[in-house]
């Protein structure tokens, strides 16, 4: 799991709306960086880190409420529960797979197929859950979530 980054400058001489600026900042940079690898199938990292990123990033916004446009924050922030709840969807699909693979391999012999058939029906709904992610993560809405943050983190600054 990637680890979050330090906010680079951030210390107690500041505003509060300066280091919400800051945070939010860099917790949507580090949402955005593992949005390229989040529909891979065959490797689940980056969806896991870029789901991981985006609960950061809730937090972030929550503790700095205050300092953000009341509709523009509502917005945004709707907007990344959204983006949240998708990847989670995935997600769960995910950890469903890889705790059915590796039971089989230790289940009686006459479980084994009606695991097998549980296993690609689990596999059928990560491939469903990753077509209903697709729109969040590549293309227009993951560009009108950029927006939106930035927006928010120029608001904080003003």
């Amino acid at each position: 799991m990637a680890r979050p980054r330090d906010v680079p400058g951030l210390d107690c001489e500041e505003t509060f709306s300066e280091a919400a600026a800051r945070v939010v900042e860099l917790r949507a940079e580090e949402v955005f960086e593992h949005a390229d690898g989040a529909l891979e199938l065959a490797d689940v990292e980056p969806l896991h880190d870029m789901r991981v990123a985006t609960r950061r990033l809730r937090a972030a916004l929550e503790v700095f409420r205050p300092c953000f446009p009341r509709k523009l924050y509502k917005r945004t922030l709707k907007r990344v529960k959204e983006l949240a709840g998708s990847l989670g969807e995935r997600r769960d699909r995910d950890v469903g797979i890889a705790f059915v693979a590796s039971f089989i391999a230790q289940a009686p012999t006459a479980d084994r197929e009606r695991l097998e058939i549980f296993l690609a029906r689990l596999r059928q709904e990560q491939e469903d859950a990753n077509r209903r992610l697709a729109p969040f993560v590549a293309g227009e809405r993951l560009e009108e979530l950029r927006e939106a943050l930035t927006a928010l983190v120029e608001a904080a600054r003003r």
